[in-house]
C-alpha cells in the first residue's frame, strides 16, 4: 500500500509504538486520527504531529467502551473522509503471578489487549468491506509465541491476537475481499515503556535481544505490514526460530531450550513505566 493520501487510525496514539507509528505515517503523507485514554499525553501528541506537519486528529478513548469507539469511527469518516488504515495498538500489561492479583485486574487485561481489538475492528471493519480496501495491523508480541510466566494473561490475550488476525485474513478472502489485508506484529521486550527491566538470560539475549526503542517496532509497522504487505512482522526478526524449533523439535527439548534462555525469568527484573 502507498501510503499519501491514506488515512489511519491507531488506537494507543499518544505514546510509545503509538506515537513513533503515527509520525510516520504523517511523514509518508497519511492524514491519523490518534484515540488514547490519557488526555494529557494526547493534547502534547497532536501537537507534535501537527507541528511536524501533519493532518492529525486526535481523541479521548477508552477502547473498551463500545459505544466510543462507534462514536469516534463515524468521527474519522467525518473528519478523513475514509478510514484506510486501523492499528489496534492499544495495550495494557500487569505483571506478576496468576494468584498476585485479583480477577479484576486480569479481566482489564483480557478487555484492552483482546476485547478492544474484536470491537474495533467489527465496528470499522463493515466500512472497508465496502470499498473493498484497507488494512488491519494488530500489535500482538513475542509473547504471543510463547509461554511467559509472571505474564500469563498478557500471554494469553496476545496469543489470542494472533490467532484473531490470521482468522480474520481467511474470512476477508472467502468473502472476496482481497483489497482488506491483515497483518500481526510481534515485538520483543522493548527497552523502554511498559516492559523496561525485563530481559532474557544471557544466551536467550544473544538469540533475540530486547528492542531499542519503540521507533523500531514503528518501522516494521508500517514499512513491514503495511508498505509490503506481510502478514506476521517480528521483532528481532530471530523470534521466527521459535516457530520453527517448537514445530521440530520433541517439547521437552523445546522446553528445556527456553529454561536456558531465560524466558522462566525474563519478568523477575520488569520495571515497567513505573
Amino acid at each position: 500500500m502507498k501510503l499519501k493520501d491514506k488515512t489511519a487510525i491507531v488506537t494507543g496514539g499518544a505514546m510509545g509504538i503509538g506515537l513513533e507509528t503515527s509520525k510516520i505515517l504523517v511523514k509518508e503523507g497519511c492524514a491519523v486520527t490518534i484515540w488514547d485514554i490519557n488526555e494529557n499525553e494526547l493534547s502534547k501528541a497532536k501537537a507534535l504531529l501537527q507541528k511536524e506537519g501533519g493532518k492529525v486528529f486526535a481523541h479521548l478513548c477508552d477502547v473498551t467502551n463500545l459505544e466510543r469507539i462507534v462514536e469516534l469511527k463515524n468521527s474519522a469518516i467525518s473528519e478523513m473522509g475514509k478510514i484506510d488504515i486501523l492499528i489496534n495498538n492499544a495495550g495494557y500489561v500487569k505483571g506478576g503471578e496468576l494468584l498476585a492479583h485479583p480477577v479484576d485486574i486480569w479481566e482489564k487485561t483480557v478487555d484492552v489487549n483482546l476485547n478492544s481489538i474484536i470491537s474495533t475492528t467489527h465496528t470499522i471493519l463493515p466500512h472497508m468491506y465496502e470499498n473493498n480496501s484497507g488494512h488491519v495491523v494488530n500489535i500482538s508480541s513475542a509473547a504471543g509465541l510463547l509461554g511467559v510466566p509472571d505474564l500469563s494473561v498478557y500471554t494469553a490475550t496476545k496469543w489470542a491476537v494472533w490467532g484473531f488476525t490470521e482468522s480474520m485474513r481467511y474470512e476477508a478472502w472467502n468473502k472476496g475481499k482481497h483489497g482488506v489485508k491483515w497483518s500481526s506484529v510481534h515485538p520483543m521486550f522493548i527497552a523502554t515503556g511498559m516492559f523496561e527491566g525485563s530481559k532474557l538470560g544471557f544466551l536467550g539475549r544473544l538469540i533475540a535481544p530486547n528492542v531499542k526503542s519503540h521507533d523500531v517496532i514503528a518501522k516494521a509497522i508500517v514499512y513491514g505490514a503495511i508498505i509490503k504487505g506481510k502478514y506476521a512482522v517480528r521483532r528481532p526478526q530471530t523470534l521466527r526460530l521459535t516457530i520453527i524449533l517448537r514445530g521440530i523439535l520433541p517439547d521437552y527439548i523445546f522446553q528445556k531450550m527456553m529454561l536456558m534462555m531465560g524466558v522462566n525469568k525474563s519478568m523477575k527484573t520488569w520495571k515497567g513505566r513505573g
